[in-house]
């Protein structure tokens, strides 16, 4: 996260002066079902903010128990009253400027406006970008934003997670109150997986690169799929490693062009195909500039128990916009084929749609939410792994950029699950439940013999 700084703290059985106002009781899905209380304050010791603290100060009313967190986030929150770019957002072409924050619009559009927690868009913005002026990856962090000042998560039980790179900076710039944890390279889904097991409370929230993800991450990447770990993992893919002058990624479309002129003999990895054959049980790919499409997927997403993987095209203005790229902001336009039209209703918005029968599939999601696919120009059935498989190899075979969601499965077990994993993080436990007695020691011992 550039410049900000985040690491794991130690429990402290107090909390400084200067510590957060508390957040509210437990999320039973990403969106947080929510008790309000009155104001408190974090204690980072036993039955309070779970692992660590959250160092930046929060004077909302995010109030109530705190279910606590498994690393601390040293990054200064957004001042509320910050100004936004006058950037239009969602074309992928401004949606942020270098020292510019993301654009983003408050609900409805109307300035103001406040969610479900009684917060305003501005509250769940970040620090300010500094990354190129019109980076797809401030498109995205602004579809963040609003997907969750939208369903109302309250920032204090998010875990925000990346690796190395231009898309690992940008949680930095997306809800300011959160936990944070920027890693090694490549190795931020380890750390995931570390914070999912130590607090399965918390909303893991990962952003990565095509290079993070792709090259080094590679082996990482298969195994927190593999393991199914509740984590909405966004991969910011342009497909040149842009803090070190526009390489070439591994996703990057064999006959592509540089902007040197140099052309890619080498095969894509196809994210979404691995995927798939590693048994992901949420796989979609959006466009950065597409925020119709993007966000109902963030959404639906954070509203999955798994590991949720969405592939998101997201320019380089820099070094990979130009006449021959395969990853630019005309290219996706011109071959952008949707599989479906999207959209989403939150469990607490339980609104009753008529459609003409045939043309529409839902799904319902962990938390109650449904996720709308109203047919286009083909029949596709995204809970049909079989039908994934086959759509995957045809936008191969056909080199076209098909967008949407392209697989979901709401039976698998989560990570947690499959290994008991209790409730309440280890941090929040009493020394009843996680000390044993004298007597229960001797009986132990005495078994051994």
């Amino acid at each position: 996260m550039s410049e900000e700084i985040t690491k794991t703290a130690e429990v402290h059985e107090t909390a400084p002066a200067a510590a957060p106002v508390a957040g509210s009781g437990t999320p039973e899905i990403a969106g947080g079902r929510s008790e309000s209380s009155t104001e408190t304050t974090i204690a980072t010791g036993k039955g309070a903010a779970g692992a660590v603290q959250n160092a930046a100060p929060d004077t909302t009313t995010e109030s109530g128990k705190n279910d606590g967190g498994g690393v601390r986030k040293v990054v200064p929150a957004a001042a509320d009253n910050a100004v936004p770019s006058t950037a239009k957002q969602g074309d992928g072409s401004a949606d942020a400027g270098k020292g510019k924050q993301p654009t983003v619009t408050a609900g409805g559009g109307k300035p103001g406006s406040t969610n479900r927690l009684g917060l305003t868009i501005l509250q769940y913005k970040g620090a300010e970008s500094t990354l190129c002026n019109g980076c797809g990856h401030d498109a995205v962090s602004s579809h963040i934003i609003k997907a969750c000042y939208e369903l109302g998560i309250e920032q204090h039980l998010v875990a925000k997670l990346s690796g190395i790179g231009c898309s690992s900076k940008s949680p930095a710039y997306f809800l300011g109150r959160a936990f944070g944890f920027n890693s090694v390279h490549g190795r931020m889904p380890s750390v995931a997986t570390g914070v999912g097991l130590a607090n399965r409370k918390l909303i893991l929230l990962a952003v990565s690169g095509d290079g993070d993800t792709a090259s080094i991450g590679l082996g990482q990447y298969c195994h927190v799929i593999r393991r199914n770990l509740p984590l909405v993992y966004i991969v910011e893919n342009n497909g040149v490693y842009g803090l070190t002058k526009g390489q070439f990624s591994a996703t990057a479309d064999a006959g592509a062009k540089l902007k040197s002129g140099a052309i890619n003999e080498m095969p894509a990895i196809d994210l979404c195909g691995l995927a798939l054959e590693l048994g992901a049980t949420f796989i979609a790919r959006s466009f950065s500039g597409d925020p119709k499409q993007t966000l109902p997927l963030i959404k639906a997403a954070l509203s999955h128990k798994g590991t949720a993987i969405i592939d998101v095209l997201s320019p380089c203005v820099t070094f990979n916009e130009h006449e021959g790229s395969t990853k630019s902001r005309e290219w996706a336009r011109e071959n952008d084929v949707p599989i479906h039209s999207l959209g989403f209703v939150p469990y607490f918005e339980q609104i009753q749609v008529d459609y003409e029968p045939g043309t529409v599939k839902e799904v319902t999601l962990h938390d109650g939410s449904r996720i709308t696919l109203k047919k286009l120009d083909r029949e596709y059935d995204p809970t049909d792994r079989e039908a994934a498989r086959k759509l995957i190899d045809e936008s191969r075979r056909e080199k076209q950029f098909l967008t949407g969601l392209i697989y979901v499965d709401t039976d698998e077990k989560a990570l947690q699950n499959r290994l008991n994993i209790a409730e309440e993080p280890l941090s929040t436990l009493p020394d009843s439940e996680v000390r044993p007695s004298r007597e229960a020691l001797a009986e132990i011992m005495e078994a051994l013999k």
